[in-house]
């Protein structure tokens, strides 16, 4: 089994019927596997009827109880992943904000160009964020300006939520140490990868804000990740990091 894209969900009944058709109808072969977080809104009946009646055997979820956070729907999901030894696994948004068809371009860039981790970034060439205010861009552009100052990676985007990993690469981070939930966990997961040594790439990307449901973010993720960054240098002071050849 080669390549699996997680989709963590809560309350997108508007788009993940639409999703994962155009995720599963791409020119190479996906799987999909769905975090669902107990969506009240019946998105976990929609991927049971998509797995039952159209993708057997290529869609799968994992429902669980409440909202417990980005970073655990992710964590949740690698496991899984390394547990049916996929070789390539991906994050990426339920609400078309990542256009699937880059899919291609982030496995291209793992399984040919080198790469361990490879980044849609939004902010490799330029800001490629399309109906998002310009307040929020200027603060998700300053954001990973920030990161990258106090971390001391080259990364331009690393709050970024589209993501390819080499198996390899989630086996070496020690997963039961990423501790942070909301935007501090997509900072957290690449900078763990740098210190370990992975190959990292930023693949271009144009970001499109959500038209259908409601978005998740909030003030309190942007506040862990502004002190989660401080925490993160402080701690790898003190952190021995698998190495990537290990």
């Amino acid at each position: 089994m080669e390549r699996l894209v997680i989709i963590p969900t809560y309350n997108e009944k508007e788009n993940i019927e639409a999703i994962i058709t155009a995720v599963m109808t791409l020119p190479i072969e996906f799987h999909v596997l769905v975090i669902d977080d107990g969506s009240p809104d019946g998105t976990a009946a929609i991927v049971h009827r998509l797995m039952e009646t159209t993708y057997k055997d290529r869609l799968f979820i994992v429902e669980r109880q409440g909202k417990q956070g980005l970073g655990t729907a992710y964590i949740c999901g690698f496991r899984w992943a390394i547990e049916h030894q996929y070789d390539y696994v991906f994050e990426m948004d339920a609400d078309f904000s990542h256009n699937p068809n880059d899919l291609l371009k982030l496995y291209e860039a793992c399984a040919n160009e080198g790469a361990d981790l490879a980044i849609g970034s939004r902010y490799i060439n330029g800001v490629n964020v399309v109906n998002w205010p310009m307040g929020r861009v200027l603060m998700s552009y300053f954001a990973s300006f920030y990161v990258r100052t106090v971390l001391g990676v080259s990364i331009r985007d690393t709050t970024a939520g589209f993501v390819c990993y080499r198996r390899k690469v989630l086996e070496t981070l020690e997963l039961d140490k990423i501790r942070f939930k909301g935007y501090a966990f997509q900072i957290e997961m690449k900078f763990t990868a740098y210190k370990c040594g992975f190959n990292i790439k930023e693949v271009p990307i144009v970001f499109v804000n959500r038209v259908l449901g409601t978005s998740k973010m909030s003030g309190g993720i942007f506040s862990e990740a502004l002190w989660g960054v401080m925490r993160l240098k402080i701690c790898s002071w003190f952190r021995k990091y698998p190495k990537a050849n290990a």
